[in-house]
């Protein structure tokens, strides 16, 4: 598989990744052992970076990459995050204390087994503590041989820059496709400019783009999707009609939309790595192929000229406020 450069720091991975995050909870029953099948198929099919989080599950989905890793840990870029604190009865907090960040770092080496991780991200900025003391804290982290690379999780430009002049980032995590283009507006110039990766997160619309759902009762009764803005009411209908048009690119081409969508992410630049999260090896199979899928650039102009950018209707999370920090 056809490797990419994220950042100026010398961080090397497969041209797309593995998100892990579907396999422990949100998107309906968890099933351990498809999931670590579909691990060590990516791992035979040439995908070597994962990414995880602590507060996936919380803590299990870590604690499950971990399992999968087993014996070849050097065969992976590990990426994990630290920064969103769920509490008692469902709440959440962010926290960038320094602190926490190195005691989060010793929870996530004992859950995942590994002596280091490659690429630590903080999930969500935390507005009441100064972005340097929290990258300060993580820089402290590489230092200490713990981490080897670090990066930002949904940051705004500022932040970013903020961040950066204290240690490199070698990479932002931010959610990018073609139904989620407003990085494009001030972050992605930033990251050019300052010679850091974007790791794109839902590159296939949380599933939307796939074409698989037609109305919402196609999701599982346990799905958080039934609470996206997107997944709602009139919402769904006006993306539902754009995604239509768009698979009908897909048809023409002899690819599924899935194949499409990854392939147009993996177009917008080689400094853009897509990690579409799967827990089954067939959906992962057909992720997979999208690399060796090129857009033309007519075809790129037909695929914006039916779904321009902030076509899609609704919010990307009920509550946007954690979000370009």
């Amino acid at each position: 598989m056809e490797q990419r450069k994220l950042g100026s720091q010398g961080l090397i991975v497969s041209n797309q990744g593995l998100g892990c995050m579907g396999m422990s909870e949100f998107y309906g029953p968890r099933d351990d052992h498809e999931s670590i099948a579909t691990i060590d198929r990516a791992l035979e099919l040439g995908i070597d970076f994962l990414d995880t989080a602590d507060m996936y599950g919380p803590f299990i989905n870590e604690e499950l990459v971990g399992r999968a890793l087993k014996g070849r840990r050097a065969r992976v870029i590990l990426a994990t995050k630290f920064g969103i604190v769920r509490l008692p009865g469902g709440q959440r907090t962010i926290s960038g204390r320094p602190e926490y960040v190195k005691a989060s770092c010793e929870g996530s080496l004992k859950r995942l087994g590994v002596d280091h991780i490659d690429l630590y991200y903080q999930h969500r900025v935390d507005p009441a503590v100064p972005i340097e003391d929290t990258v300060g804290a993580m820089g402290d982290l590489v230092r200490a041989g713990k981490v080897r690379f670090i990066g930002l999780s949904e940051a705004a430009a500022k932040t970013i820059r903020r961040a950066h002049a204290v240690h490199p980032l070698s990479a932002v995590q931010s959610e990018y496709s073609l139904w989620s283009r407003d990085l494009e507006d001030d972050i992605l110039p930033a990251l050019r400019e300052l010679g850091i990766g974007l790791v794109a997160y839902s590159p296939l619309g949380r599933g939307f783009l796939s074409g698989v759902f037609k109305s919402f009762d196609d999701l599982p009764a346990d799905d958080f999707r039934r609470f996206n803005p997107r997944f709602q009411g009139a919402n769904f209908a006006r993306n539902l009609a754009v995604v239509a048009r768009v698979n009908a690119i897909a048809a023409d081409k002899g690819v599924t939309p899935s194949q499409l969508a990854l392939a147009w992410v993996m177009a917008r630049g080689a400094d853009i790595v897509p990690i579409p999260g799967t827990k089954r090896r067939k959906y992962l199979e057909e992720n997979v192929a999208a690399s060796a899928v090129h857009l033309t650039p007519a075809e790129i102009a037909r695929i914006e000229e039916v779904a321009p950018k902030g076509f899609a209707a609704g919010d990307r999370y009920p509550d946007m406020s954690a979000i370009n920090r």
